[in-house]
């Protein structure tokens, strides 16, 4: 699975820009900022370790709908996972 960080914690900002976000070419590692919210490529992660992420008590987990796309939020932070199938990055 792929990750791509969004550095906010305002969840109606993150939802504006998370179509965009989805469409924006990113390199390995690589961040970039729309709108003033800075965004990257976190790397590769297993379905194992997004699992014990999603058990932790301070995570907030929003699965969408005819998708496997998960996204976590934490503190400052929300965590876009897209397994392969689903990498509309690029």
């Amino acid at each position: 699975m792929r990750c791509i960080s969004v550095y906010t914690n305002d969840y109606s900002r993150f939802s504006d820009l998370y179509e965009q976000i989805l469409r924006t070419p990113l390199g390995e590692h690589e961040e970039k900022m729309l709108d003033g919210v800075v965004f990257g490529d976190s790397g590769e992660t297993s379905v194992e370790f997004l699992n014990r992420l999603k058990q932790k008590p301070e995570v907030a987990v929003l699965k969408l709908k005819d998708s496997e796309i998960t996204i976590l939020q934490h503190g400052d932070v929300f965590e876009i996972f897209l397994p392969e199938s689903e990498n509309v990055v690029h």
